[in-house]
């Protein structure tokens, strides 16, 4: 049977992934709707050699859509500790549910239906799509975005909404008929380990010879990045307050927000307002120890926080019946979600507690 016929550009990408692209990544072994899903969300915004841990662990807790809806959030959220950007856990959540309900068990097929499900866009339908049900597709992810706009030389901010457009019309324009799934694939993995973006191995690229940016030497300016300020800083007092039975306190933050739902450290504007939730709550802090400031960074500012570790007595008095708070006890699994910065900190404690 000949083989289906592929355009100069479709078959030096397919060419190139038979032999260099990644065929043996966890979520590949199987490749199912479910498994395609979980992995794509995990990758927004996370390098693949982080995921590959996080992804084994989810599916050894969660190892099809109906067990994941059962779950309680707190047990999806603690499983996604460290991997920063929580609301891709909450919104795998809430589509489990959803497609529990409205679509017997089973992820949907068609993209216009999946991008309906909170936390699915028009680039990961489009990879459920192809890489989990094997239909023609197009993707636009981060790294599909720098091929298309490096070799086709488009110019601007691929955030922008002209040049958005003019990137899909050309991922839709180029996504083959047959082998949607390997080409998909291979265009991930050209970026993700080709075109890369910064020291590109334009070398090694299959599409090296009809590349614009590397025919004009500007892969360093293609794409253009966005033109941003310097991201604005707050600051804050994280309250590590420790029992005498080396438990810390911890309480859930609100629903809404930044770390939504994770367990954090009492956080407070300065020593005055620490204060008076000290004498709001009858507590009485046996000795205050700053620790050195330190900062964490999220996508759109910077969180400078200093940790206070305050000893407090026994007869936790107002703080025991505060709604939402638990004493966690140093040392012990931490089986729920808490930010980075709180994992880090509850095991500096265990050592200097």
């Amino acid at each position: 049977m000949a083989s289906p016929p592929f355009s100069a550009f479709q078959q030096a990408v397919l060419d190139w992934f038979d032999l260099e692209g990644r065929h043996d990544l966890p979520w590949q072994r199987p490749r199912t709707p479910y498994r395609v899903w979980i992995s794509e969300v995990m990758l927004q915004q996370t390098q693949v050699a982080t995921v590959i841990g996080y992804f084994e662990r989810f599916m050894r807790h969660f190892p099809r859509l109906a067990v994941l809806a059962e779950a309680d959030l707190d047990e999806v959220l603690a499983l996604w500790s460290g991997l920063g950007y929580y609301s891709r856990a909450r919104n795998l959540h809430r589509t489990a549910r959803i497609v529990t309900e409205r679509h017997a068990g089973e992820l949907p097929a068609d993209p216009a239906v999946l991008t309906t499900l909170p936390g699915i866009g028009r680039s990961t339908a489009g990879a459920i799509s192809s890489l989990g049900f094997d239909r023609r597709a197009a993707i636009l992810d981060g790294n599909v975005r720098r091929v298309l706009a490096r070799c086709h030389g488009v110019e601007g901010w691929p955030g922008a909404s002209k040049v958005e457009k003019e990137l899909w019309r050309l991922s839709e324009e180029l996504t083959p008929s047959t082998r949607c799934a390997d080409y998909n694939q291979a265009m991930m993995d050209l970026g993700a380990t080709v075109c890369t973006r910064s020291r590109p191995a334009c070398a090694d690229c299959p599409l090296a010879g009809t590349c614009v940016a590397r025919r004009q030497g500007r892969q360093t300016e293609l794409p253009a990045p966005r033109r941003t300020g310097p991201a604005p800083v707050r600051s804050t007092l994280m309250l590590l307050m420790v029992d005498p039975d080396r438990r810390v306190r911890l309480q859930k933050r609100p629903p809404a927000g930044i770390w939504a739902n994770l367990w954090a450290f009492p956080e407070f504007d300065g020593l005055e307002e620490l204060n008076a939730w000290f004498a709001l709550h009858g507590i009485h802090a046996h000795r205050l120890e700053p620790l050195p400031p330190r900062r964490h960074t999220f996508s759109h500012f910077h969180l400078d926080y200093t940790p206070v570790i305050v000893h407090c007595g026994v007869g936790h008095t107002g703080v025991e019946e505060a709604a939402q708070g638990l004493w966690h006890p140093l040392g012990a699994e931490i089986g729920f979600g808490v930010p980075a910065p709180v994992r880090r900190l509850l095991h500096e404690l265990e050592r200097v507690i």
